[in-house]
């Protein structure tokens, strides 16, 4: 038996697992080696660790908990989860059952690009999805926000800061009076024609082609994609969701204590803006809250 199994091995399940073994306590993180960031080739505005690499980084914590004598590392994907008499099991693939007082979700999100020819194989080096994350590495160039709702008129007034903005909305949405004059005040270029193609040698990008034959000059392109839950292990667990503007995530309280009591959870999994520095804090207060309760 467990003090506590991490699901996740990302930036938020590693600092959760961090905590929880300088209490020395014994935990397990499951983890299948497939983080959400792990299309990006840097890591920026984490402090300490700018431009490093998001592998590099998980790389790095993982030797640092792996010099604690309470924390195991276990390949794999976390298939199933139940609540026990005296905590919780979780099915490893393979076949394997392992139990644990307490549970915490770090399983994070898929993200679904919109359905335009070339996204997906430029996600996270050309077509991007935070400025504060990348916007600096693609400066001065002309950049483009394809609208995925309402909040591209949000994302669109934030890039002019790094470059040149064109807003492409493909019959997403229409801004409104306010927000076209917040656009214009910005010098945010407006275009309507839905966009059918992107351009250029992958994973560069050199331009937009639009449905009436343009070609809209274009290196860096910011996309907010839905999301789904990467894990269904919060729905067959039970815990509550809250629904954001890119998609459901985990409602969880100050300690980052679910619905359920016993199980955390933190990261992208558990909050509706994504950040490597939010996913990180997270699961420090995670693992906290999950160290405190055992003491109860």
């Amino acid at each position: 038996m467990y003090d506590a199994i991490v699901v996740g091995g990302s930036f938020a399940g590693l600092s959760a697992a961090m905590q929880l073994v300088r209490a020395r306590r014994r935990v397990l993180m499951i983890d299948a080696g497939r983080p959400r960031n792990r299309f990006s080739h840097a890591s920026h505005g984490f402090l300490g660790l700018d431009g490093t690499s998001p592998a590099a980084i998980r790389e790095l914590g993982l030797r640092q908990l792996g010099a604690y004598p309470t924390f195991e590392l276990r390949g794999g994907t976390a298939e199933a989860a139940r609540r026990g008499e005296d905590g919780f099991a979780v099915a490893v693939s393979g076949g394997e059952e392992v139990r644990a007082r307490r549970l915490v979700l770090a399983t994070g999100v898929e993200d679904r690009l919109p359905d335009v020819p070339g996204l997906e194989e430029r996600w996270g080096k050309s077509v991007l999805h935070c400025p504060y994350c990348h916007g600096y590495e693609v400066r001065d160039r002309p950049l483009g926000v394809l609208a995925t709702g309402p909040m591209a008129a949000h994302q669109a007034a934030l890039i002019p800061d790094w470059g040149p903005t064109t807003l492409f909305l493909n019959g997403r949405f229409e801004p409104d009076a306010d927000q076209l004059a917040s656009l214009t005040a910005r010098g945010v270029t407006i275009e309507r024609a839905p966009v059918v193609a992107a351009l250029g040698a992958a994973p560069g990008l050199t331009g937009l082609r639009l449905a009436d034959g343009r070609e809209v000059p274009v290196e860096g392109l910011f996309v907010a994609p839905s999301v789904r839950m990467a894990s269904q292990l919060p729905h067959q667990i039970g815990c509550a969701f809250e629904e954001g503007p890119l998609g459901p995530y985990l409602r969880v309280d100050e300690r980052q204590q679910t619905s359920v009591q016993g199980v955390y959870a933190a990261g992208d999994a558990a909050r509706p803006m994504h950040n490597a520095t939010f996913a990180s804090a997270d699961g420090v207060m995670a693992g906290v809250g999950a160290h405190q309760s055992l003491l109860h």
